[in-house]
């Protein structure tokens, strides 16, 4: 499918000093730092989202994140049609606290308009089980995109960022040309948060060992190796339910309806509104933020020095 865009478009692009991006640029993000664009979405915790809602939500995040007219529009602006693009789920809290499926599926829906057939979208977690625990289901022939599980098949060759040594994904570094993080909005007992940066913690063979010092820097290090950082074009969160107390684990009792699709260039940018997110919520709950309960997500700050994106909340911008 070639791309074609309208002068609007064109205009947009460049007055948001994207048309870096067209052709799928590594580092679009730059040009968007510090925006993340949110749609709203009102479902129960467990009910399923129509189709027609799934769509509508996650193409006006993406429109709002992008500034372009569309959605198309926009990821035919950061992706291309030979593009293998790895969407990175985080299912480690089960069914009740992980990207919903049908949130996936609308993503894979919009990728397909921008021009990426579904054999070049891989949908993945850190396991077959961890995956399927979260309902997705797994090896369905002619699907809107590949599932499946990472499984322990590491790249033999370990790569040093930071103060990080790990082996990363083969599915990373040997076969995905482009990078999605799907995430959620979630407290984090040691991090502070979880949401888009901390899901690729699930791509390396040993995060067990980095997550002294609230992860930091260690997340950030995950992130700043070029196997990530070079491939990470686009960061979505699943906001529908959020929670602020008791992560990364599903924890009854922790949620609130957020009644949020967020959608950011920046990968920096949308933890910071996360963080954000999570504190205003604890204190309306009487609770302290996550500074004062001697848990602040220092890799967010981080990963801003290391020129990933904004790091300050009070920087970045909602566009919804």
């Amino acid at each position: 499918m070639s791309r074609k865009f309208s002068r609007r478009d064109l205009a947009r692009l460049a007055g948001a000093g994207s048309l870096a991006a067209l052709g799928g640029g590594a580092n679009v993000f730059r040009n968007r730092r510090g925006i993340v664009g949110l749609a709203h979405l009102d479902v129960g915790a467990a009910a399923m989202i129509q189709p027609q809602d799934a769509d509508r939500a996650v193409r006006a995040a993406i429109r709002a994140a992008t500034g372009a007219r569309t959605a198309t529009t926009g990821l035919a602006a950061i992706f291309s049609p030979a593009d293998v693009i790895g969407i990175k789920v985080n299912c480690l809290a089960g069914p009740r606290l992980s990207p919903r499926i049908e949130l996936v599926r609308a993503l894979a829906r919009a990728l397909h308009d921008a021009g990426i057939p579904a054999k070049q979208i891989i949908v993945f977690e850190r396991s077959t089980r961890e995956i399927r625990r979260a309902g997705y289901p797994i090896d369905h022939p002619g699907g809107p995109f590949r599932i499946t599980g990472i499984d322990n098949a590491y790249f033999p060759e370990i790569a040093v960022s930071g103060s990080i040594g790990s082996l990363y994904a083969r599915l990373v570094v040997e076969t995905c040309t482009a990078l999605i993080s799907f995430g959620v909005v979630k407290d984090h007992d040691l991090a502070g948060v979880s949401a888009g940066l901390k899901n690729w913690f699930g791509v390396i063979h040993n995060p067990n060992k980095y997550h002294d010092h609230h992860c930091n820097p260690y997340v950030a290090d995950v992130v700043n190796h070029p196997y990530i950082r070079t491939k990470l074009r686009l960061t979505v969160l699943d906001g529908v339910s959020a929670q602020y107390d008791g992560g990364p684990a599903w924890r009854p009792g922790a949620g609130w309806p957020l009644r949020r699709v967020a959608v950011s260039l920046d990968p920096v940018a949308i933890d910071a509104w996360a963080w954000k997110t999570i504190d205003a919520e604890r204190v309306r709950r009487g609770l302290p933020t996550l500074e004062k309960a001697k848990r602040p997500p220092a890799f967010i700050a981080t990963a801003a020095r290391y020129g990933l994106g904004e790091g300050d909340p009070a920087k970045v911008r909602e566009v919804p």
